[in-house]
């Protein structure tokens, strides 16, 4: 338990609130006093991160109505009444009514900070639940999952929450291995499209002869070859979503006839005269600035500024350097299950160097580099990597940065081989309780996501 959660504390009686204050401040607990239930009532919310400690008698309305009150914001909130000498039956009907303890008036210091330590670890108990449970509800949840605890990354996932579900066509921008084909994903499966098809084409991967077949279809006969009708990609993907991945890479001429399918929404195949009707999401991905590659006539600016109705950009791997242990950790699992081998996770100096590397081949790199690292067990020899002869390192980040983020690799490694446990993690590491929180704190780290 830190000691930054926050005692409400409620008594009409001025030199009772400053004296019961000091004491719980000296304990290193964060204290807000009002003089009246009502005030009090305004400060909390459902994960108010803390206790009440009230007294029984105030003027308007009580500490029983109090108590009432706040069971409808949370009923799981530890609310500790403080009673005078005729108030003990009263106390303990409200203990059974729901409030969590109480204290008998005239009372030590010794036994308020006790009893309000022990209500503050319930109710710290209670929030880590709850958010392992947000967590749980939110990894099994239909589509693939976006990881990264970086502000850009938490960005992402939300602007990507909003749009998912509003049809309209998305610019996904990243390098190549940031993972741009998950984010299409992410769109789709979190959408009402999730149930039709989800299709996917690399323009760049496809020859220039065929791109038209490929993408609107054609009828037989409609060309040397063409010996039967073939259905394109929008048609395939009507009712769904389409990716068009590395869309730079289409030529000018096809550029024209996708600008009027997504202007009108219909397709029309090769050799024939009727335009189909589609309904379908369009998601476009690119590896270069399309705007840049437009000033320079490599790609149609009217398309462009068609596709860039929301632009999502995925930031490459050596900018969220932070999410490498947590990417890392996760690659491993999958490939442990994927090979049914056993994982051993790294050491604390390996950790590093994979923090140390630009990657630039980016998520995907480092997602095989796990894969052979699992694969090859005890025989991987880390000394023939690339990150570790000396070739790339972190010269571009301040000192600073790197300090931060080594320190942070450390902490979040100790996490994952401990399973979340904070006394082991404490151990391993030789910090108190304290500073291993404020740590966890500042680098955004919760023991609920190693579990």
């Amino acid at each position: 338990m830190t000691r930054n959660e926050k005692v409400l504390f409620i008594d009409d009686e001025k030199h009772i609130r400053q004296a019961n204050r000091q004491t719980l401040e000296l304990a290193e607990l964060e204290v807000i006093c009002e003089d009246c239930a009502e005030r009090g009532l305004e400060v909390l919310t459902r994960d108010w991160p803390g206790i009440v400690v009230c007294d029984i008698r105030l003027p308007n309305m009580d500490g029983l109505q109090f108590l009432q009150e706040v069971q409808k914001i949370d009923h799981d909130l530890p609310v500790i009444l403080i009673t005078g000498h005729g108030d003990i039956s009263t106390a303990v009907q409200a203990m059974r009514d729901g409030a969590y303890d109480f204290i008998e008036k005239p009372y030590s210091a010794e036994r308020l900070v006790k009893t309000v330590l022990r209500g503050l670890e319930k109710r710290s108990l209670t929030l880590e639940n709850r958010n392992l449970r947000r967590e749980l509800e939110l990894h099994s949840a239909p589509g693939p999952r976006i990881i990264g605890r970086t502000p850009a990354m938490e960005k992402l996932r939300s602007t990507i929450a909003q749009v998912a579900d509003t049809g309209a066509d998305v610019l996904v921008l990243g390098e190549t291995g940031t993972g741009k084909e998950l984010v299409a994903r992410a769109l789709h499966e979190n959408s009402s499209r999730r149930a039709k098809n989800f299709v996917a084409i690399n323009c760049g991967a496809v020859a220039e002869s065929i791109m038209e077949s490929e993408l609107f279809g054609h009828e037989a006969g409609a060309f040397t070859d063409a010996k039967s009708m073939r259905i394109g990609k929008f048609e395939h993907a009507n009712g769904g979503t389409l990716l068009l991945d590395e869309i730079e890479s289409m030529p000018m001429r096809v550029q024209i006839n996708l600008l009027r399918v997504l202007q009108e929404r219909s397709v029309e195949r090769l050799g024939s005269n009727r335009l189909i009707p589609v309904d379908l999401r369009v998601v476009a991905a690119s590896k270069v600035d399309l705007l840049d590659a437009a000033e320079h006539g490599k790609f149609r600016q009217d398309l462009y500024y068609r596709l860039n109705v929301v632009s999502l950009k995925i930031p490459p791997l050596r900018e969220r350097r932070e999410d490498i242990p947590l990417l890392f950790h996760h690659f491993l699992l999958v490939a442990g299950h994927r090979y049914q081998q056993e994982v051993t996770m790294p050491s604390s100096l390996q950790m590093n160097a994979l923090m140390s590397y630009s990657w630039p081949g980016n998520v995907r790199e480092l997602r095989n580099f796990a894969e052979r690292y699992v694969l090859l067990g005890r025989q991987f020899d880390w000394s023939l990597e690339k990150m570790l002869s000396g070739e790339e390192t972190a010269h571009s980040s301040s000192l600073p940065h790197q300090v931060d983020c080594f320190e942070r690799s450390l902490i979040e490694h100790a996490l994952v081989s401990t399973g979340g446990s904070i006394k082991d993690v404490m151990t391993i590491l030789d910090i108190p309780r304290k500073t291993l929180y404020d740590k966890m704190r500042k680098y955004g780290l919760k023991k609920s996501d190693y579990k």
